[in-house]
């Protein structure tokens, strides 16, 4: 086996491509190199130079020539963290260098260069990374299908070294972040992530994600298309993607950021942020600053309607093309285990409070410029529509009864989200109940 000091010493630089606005072909950015623990970035002077270069990222990667500082207490910039592949890519990664030993191994035994370098060029947003700074290489994946893509998802799970084929076609979707099992696909004029079932999971997680993101959109949220799959007898997810479109002359890509990346916080950080933090953001900086705020608290409100505690901060995510920022549809909204009833958010609601409960949203929506009275018709509407669609979804999810009756009331519409209500706000558990009556 390679040595960890070797491992780390294989790159000691990488070259950062773009896809500009409206783009079908990269250009490239600038260079990354690897300073001991850290990793700094500086941009090219070709780039700079070129009439339609834009900031990969403001405040932290400005168009200026020169070694960029890193912003405080991060070891790269978070920017172009966003683009590295997050647990389940990094597994699939340890998995090809490793093998069967890649299952005792952690993410410490690579470098952050290394899980981008050898990571999928299809990532999320615009970036890529090359060894080159003159001729840009792709790496892709060999068609494969659902059922392909399935058997290597539960190979990489089990330790199990794949294929060469299996590697390379579930390699491509190794840049995705997220934890669980997932792959890329391409179908006509769309393209997709694709999210399997996990050995752990104690319940159906794929049909409990696909319900809770169609109805969010039921909901007026701007969720992300989904759709479900079946290969070989198990459930697919299909969500559709957002960053990429199709043109006349090929893909274009979105440039993006994660709110962690906005919060300027790391992975170590993460647990300090906050909505309230975000909402000033938006206040600020994103384009149409109104409207997104109601759009994010009604996520907030949803999420805990819902049960999904995993709202963390690289779930959530912004467009940025070079001056303005705008919220991403919603993606990754999924009902987590619960065995109990009291539960809190990833992100703080209120400056000291993430407690799972409406109340809290209803004590924030200040900062989200929404009165008491708009926050409570935000999740009345929310109940009402929840109702009118439930039967509707689980159809099409094709849920059983018993699941159906175990995921509302643990999951969805737990009744710690109704604890602590005061005023006009205690008739919300009253139409709860008249609503999801049995």
């Amino acid at each position: 086996m390679t040595s960890k000091s070797s491992l780390y010493s294989k790159y000691n630089e990488a070259f950062v491509w773009v896809w500009l606005p409206d783009a079908t072909e990269p250009v490239v950015a600038g260079r990354l190199s690897a300073q001991g623990s850290l990793v700094v970035f500086n941009y090219g002077k070709s780039y700079l130079n070129l009439a339609t270069a834009v900031p990969l990222y403001l405040p932290e990667l400005p168009l200026q020539p020169g070694e960029l500082p890193l912003l405080n207490g991060l070891t790269m910039p978070n920017s172009i963290r966003d683009a590295a592949p997050d647990a389940w890519g990094r597994r699939v990664i340890l998995n090809r260098k490793f093998g069967a030993k890649a299952n005792n191994l952690d993410n410490n035994e690579l470098s952050e260069l290394t899980f981008l370098l050898e990571s999928g060029s299809d990532r999320i947003g615009a970036l890529d990374f090359q060894e080159s700074p003159t001729g840009y290489s792709p790496r892709l994946a060999s068609r494969a299908t659902l059922e392909e893509l399935l058997t290597s998802a539960e190979r990489v799970e089990s330790g199990v070294p794949l294929t060469p084929e299996l590697d390379q076609a579930l390699h491509h979707g190794s840049s995705i972040g997220g934890a669980r099992p997932k792959a890329l696909i391409e179908d006509n004029s769309r393209k997709y992530v694709a999210k399997f079932s996990s050995s752990t999971d104690v319940f159906n997680v794929v049909k409990a994600e696909f319900i809770a993101m169609r109805l969010a959109r039921y909901c007026g949220i701007d969720a992300a298309p989904v759709r479900l799959e079946q290969a070989s007898g198990k459930d697919v997810l299909l969500i559709e993607r957002f960053d990429r479109q199709r043109s006349a002359s090929g893909w274009t890509r979105k440039m993006m950021v994660s709110a962690l990346t906005l919060l300027q916080l790391d992975e170590m950080m993460a647990r300090y942020a906050s909505y309230v933090d975000l909402a000033h953001i938006i206040r600020h900086r994103f384009s149409q600053p109104s409207d997104t705020l109601k759009e994010l608290f009604s996520r907030v409100v949803f999420n805990i309607l819902c049960g999904n505690t995993d709202d963390h901060a690289r779930n959530h995510a912004a467009f940025w093309d070079g001056t303005s920022l705008s919220l991403t549809p919603a993606y990754d909204i999924c009902p987590q285990g619960r065995a109990g009833q009291e539960a809190s958010q990833a992100m703080l609601i209120t400056e000291q409070d993430r407690l799972s409960r409406l109340s809290t949203c209803i004590q924030s929506s200040h900062n989200f410029l929404l009165s008491e009275a708009e926050a409570i018709e935000v999740i009345e509407a929310q109940l009402r529509d929840i109702e009118q669609h439930w039967a509707q979804v689980c159809d099409e999810a094709r849920l059983g009864t018993a699941d159906r009756n175990l995921l509302m009331g643990r999951q969805f519409l737990n009744p710690f989200a109704f604890t602590s209500l005061e005023g006009k706000a205690t008739g919300l558990e009253k139409l709860a109940r008249d609503l999801f009556r049995a």
